[in-house]
């Protein structure tokens, strides 16, 4: 079975403070080809960094999350700046809007993701874009920017897909994908031509099915990966094969910047 890539991660999770270094070395060893762990705040994007530092396949994104830029200085984009330049990230992410939680600052949470488009566009580095209960602000925010960007953990309708494929964007798929209640996901995945989705787990969370429950991790993605194609109605490695290609073009890694 080919390494599948898993473009969307946060190893910086506690939930992976009991083996975390050992989980990494495995699954880039047998089930990974690469892995993205994305930040969520500064902290959290230093850490996912320093990992990455310690394992070939492994990158990082730096960003501050919707859900964290209540607790973030104005100051933050500066040191988003220097730690995007480091050899090892990949793109700018988590960054978007979540209106699900209260006490919600709406404006606030605007005014960081315009920020950090604006940053990922300076850098010349792709964006990994968080969209929850906010689908009318964050389409007027992208049919704006038109970024380089993925939105990832794809639950939406065939013609939000279409719209965010007119801006030249990618879409990724979770576990969710295997999920019975998943109708809206599945035919989106359905329409969407091969070349512009990537595959990803979210982990620790949105385990996919038979692993709903439990802590998510990389070595998951291929129960979304069989799922695609069975959508699709590929083998399972053409999929893998066509999603690790269109990651590779995406992020870029191991490029030079600029």
């Amino acid at each position: 079975m080919m390494k599948i890539t898993d473009t969307h991660a946060h190893y910086d999770d506690e939930a992976f403070d009991s083996d975390r270094d050992e989980l990494l070395s495995e699954l880039l060893a047998d089930k990974c080809e690469k892995i993205v762990s994305l930040g969520c705040d500064i902290e959290k994007s230093r850490f996912n960094i320093a990992l990455a530092e310690r394992f070939d396949g492994l990158y990082a994104a730096v960003g501050v999350h919707p859900e964290n830029c209540a607790d973030v200085k104005d100051g933050y984009l500066d040191e988003l700046k220097e730690l995007a330049k480091h050899p090892k990230v990949c793109a700018i992410g988590e960054i978007g809007l979540d209106y699900h939680w209260e006490p919600l600052d709406k404006q606030r949470q605007i005014r960081f993701f315009r920020e950090q488009l604006e940053l990922a566009r300076e850098l010349n580095l792709p964006v990994c874009v968080h969209s929850r209960d906010c689908t009318g602000d964050i389409m007027d925010i992208l049919r704006e920017y038109k970024p380089n960007g993925v939105m990832h953990c794809f639950s939406g309708s065939i013609e939000v897909a279409d719209e965010l494929l007119s801006f030249g964007m990618m879409i990724s798929f979770t576990g969710l994908l295997t999920f019975k209640n998943a109708k809206k996901a599945v035919e989106a995945a359905r329409h969407i031509p091969l070349d512009r989705i990537m595959l990803e787990t979210d982990c620790p969370y949105m385990a996919p099915v038979p692993h709903r429950g439990e802590r998510n991790d990389s070595g998951y993605v291929i129960h979304t990966a069989e799922k695609l194609a069975e959508i699709k109605e590929l083998t399972l490695e053409e999929t893998v094969r066509a999603c690790n290609e269109n990651a590779e073009r995406f992020f870029r890694f191991g490029q030079k910047k600029g």
